[in-house]
């Protein structure tokens, strides 16, 4: 993350996904299933919201969790936190996705 060394935090983790042709239902459920159990109640995580796009685009999905600082993002998500962690029978469902880090420490207020 450009600039990391300075976020002061909260960090908003944003994953987006697009689902493969027929598979958004099974991501909208695993989204509320797994996804919730992968920062729920982690160290660090303040909270989290999932759902699908409101435009003509109903396959991608978004899936936001907040965490107190830098540290708490890393310290769950290892070394490779900048990269899209994939539970179990997702890459069956997705057809591309990304993650995003952004520091929230100036203008958001938890």
């Amino acid at each position: 993350m450009q600039g990391s060394k300075d976020a002061s935090g909260p960090i908003m983790r944003l994953f987006e996904a697009r689902a493969k042709q027929g598979c958004a239902d099974e991501l909208a459920r695993k989204f509320a299933t797994v996804s919730v159990e992968v920062v729920r109640n982690k160290p660090g995580n303040v909270g989290y919201f999932f759902g699908p796009a409101v435009e003509n685009d109903n396959e991608v999905f978004v899936f936001v969790s907040v965490w107190k600082d830098l540290k708490a993002v890393k310290d769950r998500f290892g070394a490779d936190w900048q990269s899209s962690f994939l539970p179990a029978g997702y890459g069956d469902l997705i057809d591309e996705c990304s993650v995003r880090h952004f520091d929230l420490g100036s203008g958001w207020h938890l």
